[in-house]
C-alpha cells in the first residue's frame, strides 16, 4: 500500500483536533504543528532524512509565522510541494494569491465536514495519481549528475530537486525540448516572454541565474553568435 503523509498546521486547538481526526481517516501518516514556524522546522527536519510530505494542510492566520509566508518558504525548499488552505477569513486577495502556489483546494471555518472530506479525498487521489506517474516516468538523463522530468519540467541533480524560478524553469524547458539543436536567443525570448525583442540584459540575467544553479557538470553550452544548446 502506498503511504501518504500529511503535515497539519493549525494554531487553534479545537480546529486542530477536528482536522487531525478526519485527516487520519484518509491519510496513513499525519504530523501536527501548532504554528507556521514549528511546521517549517518539522518540514526541514524531515527533508534532511529524505522524508517528504505529500500534502501540507495549513491555516492562514497563525502566530510566529503565518500560513502564506510559511508556504513561500516551503516552496523555496521544495517547489513541487502541495497544499490545502483552511481559514476563518474569506480574504479574496490571499486566496487569489494562493492560486500561484501548488494549492489543491481551500475551505473556510467553521468547518463543513462534508465539504472538507470531499476536498481531502480528491487531494489524496491527486497525490496518488502523481506518485504513480512519477514512479512510471523514466527521467531524461542529461549527464552523470542531472536528470530531467519531461512530464513535470523538474531538474534533479543526483536525485535532489533543483530549485528553479518560473522563468529559469521555462528557459531550461525550451532548451531540453530542443536537445541536439541550437536555440537562438530570439527563440528563448519568445518562449519566456512571447516577445523576441525583450532586452538582452533581461534574458542574460535569467540565463546566468539558471547556470548558477547548475553547480556541477554544467550542460548548457553558449555558442557565440548562434545561441545555446545542451551538451547531451
Amino acid at each position: 500500500m502506498e503511504i501518504t503523509r500529511v503535515l497539519l498546521v493549525e494554531d487553534e486547538v479545537d480546529a486542530r483536533d477536528i482536522l487531525s481526526f478526519y485527516l487520519n481517516t484518509i491519510f496513513e501518516d499525519v504530523v501536527v504543528a501548532a504554528d507556521g514556524q514549528e511546521a517549517l522546522e518539522i518540514f526541514e527536519k524531515n527533508l534532511k532524512i529524505d522524508k517528504y510530505f505529500d500534502l501540507v494542510l495549513t491555516d492562514i492566520k497563525m502566530p510566529r509565522l503565518n500560513g502564506m509566508d510559511m508556504i513561500e518558504k516551503m516552496l523555496e525548499i521544495k517547489n513541487n510541494q502541495k497544499f490545502i488552505i483552511v481559514s476563518a477569513y474569506k480574504d479574496e486577495e490571499k486566496l487569489l494569491k494562493s492560486i500561484n502556489f501548488r494549492v489543491l483546494g481551500y475551505f473556510l471555518k467553521p468547518i463543513n465536514v462534508d465539504n472538507m472530506m470531499e476536498i481531502l479525498k480528491k487531494a489524496k487521489l491527486e497525490v496518488l495519481r502523481e506518485k504513480k506517474q512519477n514512479k512510471n516516468e523514466k527521467l531524461l538523463k542529461i549527464n552523470e549528475n542531472y536528470r530531467y522530468s519531461l512530464a513535470q519540467n523538474f531538474l534533479y541533480c543526483d536525485s535532489v530537486l533543483v530549485q528553479l524560478s518560473k522563468k529559469e524553469a521555462q528557459l531550461l524547458n525550451v532548451l531540453v525540448k530542443n536537445i541536439g539543436k541550437i536555440v537562438t536567443i530570439y527563440e528563448c525570448k519568445l518562449a519566456l516572454w512571447n516577445d523576441g525583442n525583450k532586452s538582452d540584459t533581461t534574458f542574460r540575467t535569467v540565463m546566468k541565474r539558471l547556470k548558477d544553479k547548475i553547480t556541477k557538470n554544467d550542460f548548457i553550452i553558449s555558442l557565440k553568435g548562434q545561441g545555446y544548446t545542451i551538451s547531451y
